[in-house]
């Protein structure tokens, strides 16, 4: 099926960028966390910074602080001042994934993109500046005052443009984060960029596509 949105909209970290929080703590926990246990410490940060943002909006830095002492706490490991400040430092360093760059700039002059992220205004413009194309928007759970997965967040992006769900497609490697919640909106269609970091899914009328050159095809180009 081919689908004519008025507007396409993205999730960032993770979808478009290569969000490499797990390889950054990895590092810098290398000589803290037992090999053997390191999988499983990641698996318990990852977790924690879901359920972080589930509750009432904070800033990014308070998700990422409060989920490395949490998963520390939980793997009785040391966890120092200055590992919150080293990973939140290094989002604005992670770089688009393969071919993201060039999908971007070859859908842009015929569907306004736009991203919607869990992010911060003052931390999303090094991350547009990677993606290099043109965005028509950019809304962030600062502007939002909440996070995805919650419906807060993509009702500010629809009240901003001025345009519901069914006349938009949202693109992102999450269930949990997007699409399960852009399934219960209604949008016209999702695209499920199956990036290999969460179980996919048949049950919530995703398009999956395993390369993200394959996403053009889904809008006639």
């Amino acid at each position: 099926m081919i689908f004519k949105p008025k507007f396409i909209s993205f999730d960032c970290y993770g979808t478009l960028i290569n969000f490499e929080m797990g390889t950054t703590a990895k590092v810098l926990f290398k000589d803290r966390v037992p090999v053997d246990r390191m999988p499983a410490f990641l698996d318990s940060f990852r977790a924690y910074r879901l359920d972080e943002v589930l509750g009432d909006w904070k800033p990014f830095y308070d998700v990422l602080e409060n989920s490395i002492q949490r998963a520390c706490k939980a793997h009785g490991i040391e966890c120092l001042a200055s590992d919150a400040v080293a990973l939140y430092a290094a989002v604005s360093t992670f770089q688009p994934h393969p071919n993201v760059v060039e999908v971007l700039e070859a859908i842009a002059p015929h569907v306004p993109l736009v991203i919607l992220s869990n992010s911060m205004v003052d931390l999303i413009p090094h991350s547009v500046a990677h993606l290099k194309a043109h965005f028509h928007a950019v809304y962030t759970a600062e502007e939002a005052r909440a996070y995805k997965p919650r419906m807060q967040t993509f009702e500010y992006m629809f009240d901003q443009l001025g345009c519901g769900p069914e006349q938009m497609m949202h693109v992102s490697s999450s269930f949990r984060y997007d699409l399960m919640t852009a399934s219960d909106l209604g949008f016209m269609a999702k695209a499920f960029i199956d990036r290999g970091h969460e179980p996919t899914s048949t049950n919530y009328g995703v398009n999956r596509v395993t390369d993200v050159r394959q996403l053009p095809a889904l809008l006639g180009l």
